[in-house]
């Protein structure tokens, strides 16, 4: 199993961006790689998701046309970058691994999950 540490969130102003970045603690290729989020007060919900090779990718409809997830298999590093925040896309954002290889919005399909990084858009 993989070990898996978020970093990148911090205060942005509505309109503007941020870029997070996960670093796992082995090698990703064989893994489905996903972001998630949980809005304050609400349960935990999917942002995106890309497979090993990263051809394949997908998003929630409240992030599509401004995050765009990317992975460099080779430093065992996944990204997403996000443009355009809006005050709703505040959260905790989760980083997570599935060994299904095929990409994934349920949380249930992922076994590993980092600790989270705080992201926080001011209106």
């Amino acid at each position: 199993q993989v070990q898996l540490v978020e970093s990148g969130g911090g205060l942005a102003q509505a309109g503007g961006s941020l870029r997070l970045s996960c670093a796992a603690s082995g090698r990703i290729i064989t893994y489905t790689m996903g972001w998630f989020r949980q809005p304050p007060g609400k349960e935990r919900e999917f942002v995106s998701t890309i497979n090993w090779g990263g051809h394949s990718t997908w998003y929630s409809d409240s992030v599509k046309g401004r995050f765009t997830i990317a992975r460099d298999n080779a430093k065992n590093t996944v990204y997403l970058q996000m443009n355009g925040l809006k005050p709703e896309d505040t959260g905790v954002y989760y980083c997570a691994a599935s060994r299904l290889f095929r990409i994934s919005p349920r949380p249930d399909d992922y076994n590993n999950w980092g600790q989270g990084t705080q992201v926080t858009v001011s209106s």
